[in-house]
């Protein structure tokens, strides 16, 4: 089984953005180091506890302190941006790491209606329905040769998005639902399933995939694979204590409640819940890859025999005690470590 791990990068209690990001360089690092496939940032705006808002310059400033990992977008919100943009950044990122960048789309806007808002006012934004459009355009654009645009008087335009390409990244296209299952099928896409979110309706979408993939220069068989919470300790007890404060931000997120910075887990611990928190603190754990070495190994591997894939990509939401060092963040490097230590040999 290969291993993957995505980056929100939290920020927690008393914690600031530069600590955050040092946090995250040295959990890349440590990916780096135990084998891991890739390493993909997030794009959310607006949240108190997660500094993964930019993911064009954070893959570049983890591209630059790792040496063998391949490093993506999980993912670029592409009706944020536009395309040529988009196709401009990735396309100088394989320049800067060839051979280990992934550009990882998605459709959701990954942000509020008043970040919307904010953004459609420089003229960012981009309909919605016209994502497979923008898909298109990116494509070609990062193409070697680039691409042809037709002009409105009728003339042929060449348009590159860097002047001389020896090799552009993988695209791969996100999604919780049909319609990016069906989307990156047609296209002959690699796919992902953002698991570690939706916790329903990858059955159904992973099948659409398969069963309506066209193969393409992009890919000759249908590529996939699910991305997935976890927590790993030296026993289950302390990886449940660990994955609270995760688990605690996630219900407030769903329930509609004022969210802050990520707690630490003595906050978590005092923290008061509703039994409608509780309820679905209790729902969300069976999409979890949690537990000690031996169990957390066991999801894993069930997880990926139910979905038929080859790779997993953890998100490492394990917390931090009061008392542990503001750049870093242990438990997540630690459920890295003891995750590869079960699933992963490095030559």
């Amino acid at each position: 089984m290969e291993l993957s791990v995505l980056d929100l990068i939290p920020v927690r209690s008393r914690q600031t953005t530069a600590q955050a990001l040092h946090a995250s360089t040295r959990l890349a690092q440590k990916a780096d180091g135990l084998g891991y496939t890739r390493y993909w940032v997030a794009e959310h705006h607006n949240m108190k506890a997660v500094a993964s808002t930019n993911p064009a310059v954070l893959i570049a400033l983890v591209a630059s302190r790792t040496e063998r990992i391949r490093v993506g977008s999980g993912g670029v919100m592409l009706p944020n941006h536009a395309p040529l943009v988009v196709a401009e950044q990735f396309a100088l990122l394989e320049a800067a790491a060839p051979g280990r960048i992934d550009l990882g789309i998605g459709r959701a806007p990954g942000s509020d209606p008043v970040v919307t808002a904010v953004l459609a006012q420089s003229g960012a934004t981009s309909d919605v329905n016209r994502f497979p459009n923008n898909v298109s355009d990116i494509i070609a654009l990062l193409a070697t040769d680039g691409a042809t645009v037709e002009l409105t008087s009728g003339k042929e335009y060449s348009l590159r998005s860097t002047p001389v390409a020896d090799g552009s990244p993988t695209v791969w296209l996100l999604g919780s639902s049909d319609y990016s299952a069906t989307l990156a099928a047609s296209f002959g896409l690699p796919y992902v399933f953002a698991n570690h979110f939706a916790g329903r309706g990858a059955d159904r979408a992973l099948d659409l995939y398969r069963s309506g993939f066209q193969p393409s220069v992009h890919a000759e068989k249908p590529q996939t694979f699910m991305t997935a919470n976890a927590v790993v300790a030296e026993s289950s007890d302390e990886a449940y204590a660990q994955a609270l404060p995760n688990l605690l931000q996630m219900a407030r997120l769903r329930t509609n409640k004022p969210m802050g910075p990520l707690d630490t887990i003595e906050e978590a611990e005092a923290a008061e819940t509703d039994a409608l928190t509780e309820e679905f603190i209790q729902q969300a754990l069976d999409g979890y890859i949690i537990g000690d070495p031996a169990t957390a190994a066991a999801k894993a591997q069930a997880l990926a025999r139910q979905y038929d894939v080859d790779e997993l990509m953890v998100s490492p939401v394990a917390g931090s005690y009061d008392a542990d060092p503001l750049e870093a963040i242990p438990a997540r490097e630690r459920t890295l470590e003891l995750l590869a230590s079960e699933l992963l040999t490095v030559d």
